[in-house]
């Protein structure tokens, strides 16, 4: 764990030496968009993503389009904590609406399962009432903003965050991403990071 600590510190330091931060922001920032897309079999390239980033409204690739909505997300989570100094449930539905391209929200629908690509075999099937997936995302928005529930190294704590956003599943699509968006912010919250350059999901 102290070594985790020194890493993290190393890089925001040398992320406090660079005059425009906005270049580190736009540049590591459509790296792990690219690659936390991937991992949601979004496939694009960074040629595409730079014309996209040139011009979004003419430029066709959808993949592309998909990686500019996870940097325009980031970047909205990003203001959203620095104005409001918490990561609210409200905070992660503005970041999922941007992420997605719509305001479905919460699931208020049941029949989510994760399966298996290949097999089609059901791996883990979340919460499916609405009310259930209320006051799970309640009590996980408590446990993100109120440290004195548990004092505990705040690396472990973002797993457990991560696992356990995952685990409730909130939203019919953008998940993963929206779960990786939150572990930089959170770092950011305490003060580990100071801007969402982490590179996690590679």
């Amino acid at each position: 764990m102290p070594s985790a600590h020194f890493a993290l510190a190393e890089l925001k330091g040398i992320a406090a030496s660079i005059p425009n931060q906005n270049i580190l922001i736009n540049t590591l920032g459509l790296q792990e968009a690219k690659d936390s897309s991937a991992i949601e079999n979004i496939i694009t390239t960074h040629d595409d993503l730079y014309k996209s980033e040139l011009n979004l409204y003419s430029f066709k690739s959808l993949d592309a389009k998909e990686v500019q909505n996870y940097i325009s997300a980031l970047k909205k989570g990003f203001e959203l904590i620095l104005e409001k100094g918490l990561l609210t449930n409200k905070v992660i539905l503005q970041i999922q609406e941007v992420l997605e391209d719509n305001k479905a929200g919460f699931r208020k629908l049941s029949g989510t399962a994760l399966k298996n690509a290949t097999n089609g075999e059901t791996i883990y099937t979340p919460p499916q009432n609405y009310d259930d997936i209320m006051d799970l995302m309640a009590n996980l928005e408590q446990y993100i903003n109120d440290s004195e529930l548990q004092d505990i190294d705040p690396l472990i704590k973002m797993a457990i965050i991560h696992f356990q956003f995952e685990s409730i599943h909130p939203f019919y699509d953008g998940n993963g991403r929206t779960g990786r968006i939150i572990n930089i912010l959170y770092l950011i919250l305490k003060n580990l990071q100071s801007l969402p350059i982490l590179y996690l999901s590679n």
